[in-house]
């Protein structure tokens, strides 16, 4: 597929869409003419632009590419941008795209295979011939998984750009859902330091092979949460503000931390008092919304709840889980029931040894 344009939407919150059958329904009436511009590549960004408005109508942190699939076809893909918590809204979306003989559409950017892409950007080269890559395995931490990359033309005055490009052409050439989820880390080197080098066209294989060696360890294992006890942490900053935590300290001693690799992380803020803690009833409130997530997050289905901090204006949830689509619907669903009481934010991420509860361990 050769992508002929990217557009990135400017976020405008115009609520004239409010669900996926009424996106698909000014898609439908509006696809004849879409399909010939991207066709005829005759005006095509004021035509995209359109798609991109409406989609982000339904979602904000929905994105767009557009292209030609093959001679006949043209290919809408919707993409939330490698953002964890947005794919599975952008999948269901495409999930109930009508049936268009002129379109395919397509849930997040599809894999084009190593041998098939090269990419120019900023007076660089990304292909084949220009990255490899090498791993350095973590006895603390084994089944992280860092790709090390390394670019032919790379020196620390051009990081930014050998990065950006980098990270491109891996996106499209491994697929958006390989890349956002079975890689914990990347980073870009001057030099291998000694470890082997691999052709970066084996990417593909040794995620796969690390992926089906990490679902043969951890498939299956549930952690029994009847006995925890959560420990109440009290500390203060270099400015005298208090933070206050409950956290779940035999749960963050669990050995197998892995096997629920992913960090839910939902923030409320709130107007605090001079030391930013919350009146009376926003600290209800919170509570309301605290135990609402937890009965919707059974520990049983995958969900466990670490802890929460509290602190300067700004309250803070966590939880580790075995899958990433679910709970992200469910969050995004319940915080949708307290828009007009509390300010409430979340975020997904891979999080396989749990390091953002660091803080909490003594």
């Amino acid at each position: 597929m050769s992508f002929i344009k990217k557009l990135f939407g400017s976020k405008k919150v115009r609520r004239q869409i409010s669900s996926t059958a009424e996106f698909w329904e000014w898609f439908s009436t509006e696809e004849k003419i879409l399909f010939s511009a991207v066709k005829t590549r005759n005006q095509v960004q004021e035509y995209l632009q359109k798609i991109i408005d409406k989609l982000q109508e339904l979602n904000p942190d929905l994105y767009g590419l557009i292209g030609m699939h093959d001679d006949i076809t043209a290919e809408l893909v919707i993409t939330p941008e490698g953002d964890i918590k947005n794919i599975v809204f952008a999948e269901e979306i495409a999930s109930a795209a009508p049936a268009m003989p002129d379109w395919k559409i397509t849930a997040l950017k599809p894999e084009m295979g190593f041998e098939s892409i090269s990419i120019e950007m900023n007076d660089f080269t990304f292909n084949t011939e220009k990255l490899k890559f090498y791993t350095l395995p973590d006895d603390a931490r084994p089944d992280e998984i860092e790709i090390h990359l390394l670019h032919e033309d790379y020196v620390a005055e051009n990081h930014n750009e050998i990065a950006n490009g980098a990270l491109i052409f891996l996106d499209n050439a491994i697929g958006e859902i390989t890349m956002a989820t079975q890689i914990d880390d990347v980073f870009l080197e001057a030099s291998a330091n000694g470890a082997a080098i691999i052709p970066i066209e084996k990417l593909k294989d040794y995620l796969l092979w690390r992926e089906k060696e990490f679902v043969e360890k951890y498939e299956g294992i549930r952690y029994d949460t009847e006995n925890d006890e959560y420990t109440g942490m009290e500390a203060t900053d270099e400015n005298d503000m208090p933070m206050i935590a409950m956290v779940n300290q035999k749960l963050l001693s669990w050995d197998a931390k892995a096997s629920h690799p992913w960090m839910l992380v939902i923030e409320i803020v709130y107007k605090g008092n001079k030391s930013g803690m919350p009146d009376n009833d926003t600290y209800a409130l919170m509570n309301e919304f605290e135990e609402t997530i937890m009965e919707k997050l059974k520990d049983s289905d995958g969900y466990l709840n670490t802890g929460r901090q509290t602190y300067k204006n700004e309250r803070t949830i966590f939880f580790a889980c075995k899958e990433f689509r679910e709970c992200s619907k469910v969050t995004s669903n319940l915080i949708k029931d307290y828009t007009d009481k509390l300010r409430i934010s979340y975020s997904i991420y891979k999080d396989k040894y749990w390091k953002t509860m660091d803080r909490f361990m003594h």
